[in-house]
């Protein structure tokens, strides 16, 4: 038997980024993950606006940054024309290299078991986890990081309520130029014409040397449209955003085209003692609206700066202290503003009616005058070290 004070269920951003700060505050913890090396996923593919200053605050953005490639400038775009062009520090970087270069930050006081968990019973003082391989651990406390995974939900009597079934659903594919050798811009993003496109935005980034796309829809995942996007791609993407070409010229989509539905649920009978739920464990988010990075960071960070010490420093580990955690108004206020712009965005994009048709009209010529009264200077971009700016950070999945 393995005895820790951290169990980490789950690898992914949300385990890894509680190995690394545990391990750096010299805290003990085991992290539990099936893979060796995390496999590629269509998840969060940048960083940047909110997203920096919470991670930021976990102690590691330095070395997670330089995994990313940084933009500098991005056109917004709709009806063919630019909107404007502005400062901007998206970082872009793929899923699984944002989590493996994560658990590089792991300190070797962290142990990481490539395996499973089977089996988990609580009691007031000590938490036991059967691993697949045989082993046991005992630990005083177990985060629950495995994301959407239904593993052990039963076996600690948690339930998930949906609250919106596929709420949105993005795509995620490469695109190189036909006609040139580069497109003209760092990043785009571009808006449909109409709310009849079921589309929030085309967000076009660079990680590396190459051009990313993140396509955010809202359509059901049996509409006939994914189909016809899969067989040819340009011409589903000129349809829905007529005038793309002028900022693109020749465009191909490039590699392979992934498809992702999220629906949007909680975990119910999360408040009991001995287990922490963190990231899509505990509450999904809208890719669209680009806060599950936001989420994530901000559950970690507390769990691991804030409340983890506190709980360490007395015996047991009671329900009393595991609602600390979900009371905890940074992350109350985190996961409220995460809902809200899910709800909102969404309506913003596809509601009909007069109020979101002229919130719609009054985003477009509001960013129109902007762009037209700020002319673009990248040297103006604003350091990663400034707070949090308080406009919306759509453009791709985070």
């Amino acid at each position: 038997m393995r005895y820790t004070d951290v169990a980490i269920v789950g690898g992914g951003l949300a385990g890894s980024t509680t190995a690394a700060m545990l391990g750096r505050a010299g805290i003990p913890a085991i992290m539990i993950d099936p893979h060796l090396t995390y496999p590629p996923d269509l998840r969060c593919e940048k960083l940047g606006g909110t997203q920096l200053p919470r991670l930021r605050r976990t102690g590691l953005e330095e070395e997670i940054l330089r995994a990313t490639t940084i933009d500098g400038e991005i056109w917004e775009a709709r009806f063919g024309f630019v909107v404007a062009k502005k400062p901007s520090d998206q970082h872009g970087v793929m899923y699984d290299t944002l989590v493996n270069a994560m658990r590089a930050q792991i300190s070797p006081n962290v142990e990481i078991l490539n395996t499973k968990v089977v089996e988990v019973a609580t009691s007031d003082e000590r938490q036991r986890l059967v691993l697949a391989n045989g082993e046991i651990i005992s630990a005083r406390l177990i985060v629950l990081a495995n994301g959407l995974s239904v593993s052990l939900r039963h076996l600690l009597g948690l339930r998930r309520r949906v609250i919106s079934e596929c709420h949105s659903v993005t795509l995620g594919f490469n695109v190189v130029p036909v006609d040139l050798s580069a497109f003209p811009f760092p990043a785009l993003t571009y808006w449909p014409k109409r709310s009849g496109a079921r589309m929030a935005y085309l967000s076009l980034f660079p990680i590396g040397n190459t051009m990313r796309a993140n396509m955010m829809v809202y359509r059901p995942i049996d509409d006939i449209w994914f189909r016809e996007f899969r067989n040819n791609p340009e011409a589903t993407m000129r349809a829905v955003m007529p005038g793309l070409d002028r900022m693109t010229g020749g465009f191909k989509v490039s590699g392979p085209i992934k498809i992702r539905p999220a629906d949007l649920y909680v975990t119910e009978n999360h408040r009991q003692a001995r287990v922490a739920l963190v990231g899509d464990a505990f509450a999904t988010s809208c890719p669209a609206a680009g806060t599950g990075t936001d989420k994530v960071f901000t559950d970690v960070e507390r769990l691991c700066n804030v409340h983890i010490p506190h709980w360490l420093s007395t015996e047991g580990m009671d329900r009393a202290k595991i609602e600390t955690f979900y009371d905890d108004p940074v992350k109350m206020e985190c996961d409220a503003w995460s809902e809200a712009k899910a709800w909102h965005l969404r309506s913003l994009s596809i509601d009909n009616g007069l109020t979101w048709r002229a919130r719609r009209w009054a985003r477009f010529i509001g960013r129109l005058a902007l762009g037209l009264t700020r002319p673009m200077n990248r040297s103006n971009m604003r350091p990663s070290s400034s707070p949090p700016r308080p406009e919306s950070h759509e453009g791709g999945l985070a």
